[in-house]
């Protein structure tokens, strides 16, 4: 009996509060009828009336000559109430009920309320993400595209790509991950928060402020960062992960704490050294260790200045040097480096010392190549050949003879400016000769004068 006349009272309620809503919206009074529907909707939730709820927000939404802004109002404030229900079930059934209309079409039938359909579906996937399917939470991200939406902050839109990003890794999806990945620009990681906040106030106010659960900018590059060495560690592409822990490296939050950047300066030189040999690898090589900090891991600094100087390495040496720190990394932020980094880094010390051999060498015998290398004849080959390929190095072998060449072949036009080149340089050496000459003949004819 308690039951029936409490609902009895409920109906009796929302019936009255029907009649005002109705009266505002037929004489056009916005703040009235926002009043109004949220009154409904606060004495559903109150009430623990959640089938109610639901249907006064079908009804309310439908009703002719609705007001955008109080479907918005009341969109907000349901939507509030789905974080504070405890119970999954009466999350769903409040967000989606597949028998019927629901809040969740409503804001897919109507375009102002496109930031709340996309906060919806992001709750609702979050759900399906806390009960193990992924695919379905993943599936349910991909349909809203954020970027479009013009009066959504910045960082509510990149939280929200990150999260496409992150649901994508985690069902192994890495070419929807990339596709997604790229809905966000680098740059805008670099903006100044407060000259974004000066230009807002001086324009029209019609981007919304972020919920106050988004991380910072700043934060939000970290994440951004982090996903995207999940996806290069796929197919090992060590020099962006390389540059993925050097953006993170630049934070200032990061470069404040001893505690944070130690290990990732550490990943950043064991993925250097991972690194094929280009112009890019060398830059950020070179860069690395004009770095103070690294004065604070010495033995990483000592591993770069072995690859930057023109010495073979011998590989057996360098393990015994660096495998401790290379098994200690898996304790460390990050992880471990990988499965094939031990087998990598034992093939970037061979291609380092070819280069050594080419720099040295104009021509040199297949087995004294291998003897350098510690190699047999048929791995020196192979290495050699795959850098070839690769267009790391220009070399020709002589398989009969034996004989690996280093020369470029010049055309005439090359041939004639190595020799104009050389010309110069022995008149160069010729004044400054003739010039000392005369300056000791000077001198002599000065004392001599004393």
């Amino acid at each position: 009996m308690e039951g029936d006349s409490a609902n009895t009272n409920l109906d009796a309620a929302i019936e009255s509060l029907l009649n005002v809503e109705k009266q505002m919206r037929l004489a056009g009074d916005v703040a009235g009828t926002r009043k109004a529907v949220i009154d409904i909707v606060e004495l559903c939730y109150k009430a623990g009336a959640w089938k109610t709820l639901n249907d006064q927000i079908v009804l309310l939404s439908k009703r002719r000559g609705q007001l955008k802004q109080a479907i918005t109002a009341m969109v907000q404030k349901a939507m509030d109430y789905i974080d504070l229900t405890l119970d999954i079930d009466t999350r769903i059934e409040l967000i989606k009920t597949p028998s019927s209309v629901s809040l969740w079409q409503i804001v897919h039938l109507q375009i102002y309320v496109e930031i709340e359909r996309a906060r919806l579906i992001k709750r609702l996937a979050k759900i399906k993400e806390e009960q193990g399917q992924i695919d379905e939470a993943a599936d349910l991200m991909q349909e809203v595209a954020v970027e479009t939406f013009g009066s959504m902050a910045k960082t509510e839109k990149i939280a929200f790509i990150l999260d496409q990003v992150r649901l994508c890794l985690d069902r192994q999806d890495y070419v929807r991950a990339q596709i997604l990945s790229r809905k966000i620009s680098t740059r805008v990681f670099e903006a100044d928060p407060l000259k974004e906040k000066k230009k807002q106030k001086e324009g029209d106010n019609i981007v919304q402020d972020a919920p106050a659960d988004i991380p910072s900018l700043l934060e939000l590059k970290r994440i951004y960062y982090e996903l995207m060495i999940r996806y290069y560690m796929h197919n090992n592409d060590y020099l962006e992960i390389c540059r993925c822990y050097k953006a993170i490296y630049d934070i200032p939050a990061i470069k404040e704490d001893p505690t944070k950047w130690i290990p990732i300066l550490r990943k950043i030189c064991w993925y250097l050294v991972l690194a094929p040999h280009d112009p890019m690898q060398s830059s950020l090589l070179n860069a690395t260790l004009e770095d103070k900090n690294l004065t604070e891991i010495p033995n990483f600094r000592l591993l770069l200045k072995q690859l930057v100087t023109m010495e073979v390495i011998q590989w057996t040496t360098l393990w015994e040097f660096a495998k401790h720190e290379y098994e200690n990394e898996k304790n460390l932020l990050g992880g471990a480096l990988g499965a094939k980094a031990a087998e990598d880094l034992k093939l970037r010390i061979i291609e380092h010392n070819i280069l050594v051999v080419s720099k040295y060498y104009s021509r040199i015998t297949l087995k004294r190549l291998a003897d350098l290398l510690c190699l047999s004849l048929q791995e020196a080959e192979k290495h050699l050949s795959d850098m070839v390929n690769s267009k790391s190095l220009i070399a020709k072998i002589d398989r009969p003879m034996g004989v690996v060449s280093f020369q470029t072949a010049q055309d005439c036009n090359g041939t004639l400016n190595s020799w104009a080149t050389n010309l110069e340089k022995l008149l160069d050496l010729v004044e400054k000769s003739c010039h000392q000459i005369h300056k000791e003949t000077m001198i002599h004819k000065a004392v001599l004068k004393a």
